[in-house]
């Protein structure tokens, strides 16, 4: 049986990250980050319900590599919650690299979730900080409006986006991961294992195309 993806009342558009750091010129930039802009745009229409996600961490934080003294961008090191991929700096809080990418269209958002704001705890997920304890409330905050379906895009596909899938996936909700609104690292063969993980834990990935909006 074809799955409807026509978003309705109990759906939800959940952005992940659309910010200047993680678009083309930023200081973590994804390939082709910015791409994701005008598809998230034209989705967001088709929604009664949008919601967005921004990193914003403080200056300092664990996961950055200036934070850890002979240490370099994308090398892995552990910390109490396991193993830390460690960033360049990014999205520190106020800057102009945490904020939405300007073609972004962020008015009908109805909740903003700020993630990796504890200096010590990085996060990726919508739903949990890395730790995989610390809950952001967007659970109960879903449950609470009577949300049941979840669709993903942004930045970037094989981390955000990726932990944001499998956590809602495993909280309940049925997810749509929509593949051509989001845009990927690619570190170290991240992407096919990051699509391998969501579709184990049930998200759909999908065209754009296959949303009749």
């Amino acid at each position: 049986m074809t799955q409807d993806t026509t978003p309705g009342r109990g759906d939800v558009l959940l952005v992940i990250d659309v910010q200047n750091d993680f678009c083309p010129g930023g200081a973590l930039a994804v390939p082709d980050g910015d791409a994701v802009v005008p598809v998230i745009n034209r989705l967001a229409g088709g929604f009664e319900h949008v919601l967005l996600t921004q990193d914003w961490h403080p200056a300092g934080h664990t996961s950055f590599a200036s934070s850890h003294p002979g240490r370099h961008p994308f090398e892995t090191i552990e910390v109490a919650y396991g193993a830390q991929t460690l960033w360049p700096d990014h999205c520190v809080q106020g800057s102009t690299g945490a904020a939405f990418h300007r073609d972004l269209e962020a008015t009908r958002a109805e909740l903003i979730i700020r993630k990796g704001y504890d200096r010590a705890i990085d996060s990726y997920s919508a739903f949990y900080e890395n730790d995989r304890t610390t809950a952001t409330g967007l659970t109960g905050y879903l449950r609470t409006r009577g949300f049941e379906r979840v669709f993903l895009a942004g930045l970037a596909t094989d981390f955000c986006v990726a932990y944001s899938a499998t956590d809602a996936a495993r909280e309940g909700f049925a997810v749509v991961v929509i593949e051509d609104a989001c845009r990927a690292i690619d570190l170290d063969g991240s992407l096919a294992a990051a699509k391998a993980q969501m579709s184990e834990a049930g998200a759909s990935l999908v065209p754009s195309s296959a949303l009749a909006v």
